[in-house]
């Protein structure tokens, strides 16, 4: 059974993206590279991404997949890619699927594409807290780098309690801290 793993970046003060769901002051961080050095290593261990629609839409239009849906591999290979929204969006790739509904449901076919490897879940920090609630989540990856938003996307918008958090990990990359977290299950985890 893969695990699933969120791995992101967040400010010092707990957002994931801006108001509107930009991403750029990550990319605008003295030292952002040296924190993405080990990102090869990690994403070679990856059989499936999984993002929620705003994220899915911000790379989107970033990355102009549109016009050079070629650019998705570049970043993130030919894994399976579940995007779980309510809106109708554009598909860049035929490895990207939309889904609507629960995360629990569709777990089943996530877990079969994802193979012998495990599954990122990119973003945004509801869908990671409703992967949280099913008893999916097993670790959480997170560069805090040194900036604040004041607002914006919250990284994990759920209540996650000691007893389901144990620190694996502190590690420094370039300006970023990097925490890994393992994630205790909940009680009845419905992993199919």
């Amino acid at each position: 059974m893969p695990r699933v793993i969120y791995n992101t970046a967040t400010s010092l003060d707990g957002f994931i993206a801006t108001t509107d769901h930009s991403l750029q002051w990550l990319f605008d961080v003295p030292g952002a590279e040296d924190a993405e050095s080990a990102f090869p290593a990690f994403l070679d261990g990856i059989g499936a991404l999984v993002l929620g629609s705003s994220t899915y839409d911000w790379v989107y239009r970033e990355q102009d997949l549109g016009a050079h849906p070629e650019t998705w591999n570049t970043y993130y290979g030919d894994r399976s890619t579940w995007v779980f929204t309510t809106r109708d969006l554009p598909i860049a790739r035929p490895t990207i699927q939309l889904r609507r509904g629960a995360v629990a449901d569709a777990w089943p076919e996530i877990a079969a594409s994802a193979g012998d490897r495990d599954v990122w879940v990119v973003g945004g920090g509801d869908l990671v807290g409703q992967f949280a609630d099913a008893g999916l989540l097993d670790e959480i990856r997170v560069s805090i780098a040194p900036v604040t938003l004041g607002a914006g996307q919250p990284l994990l918008p759920r209540t996650l309690l000691a007893d389901r958090l144990s620190l694996v990990s502190a590690e420094r990359a370039g300006s970023f801290a990097e925490l890994r977290f393992a994630v205790a299950p909940v009680a009845d985890p419905s992993r199919g």
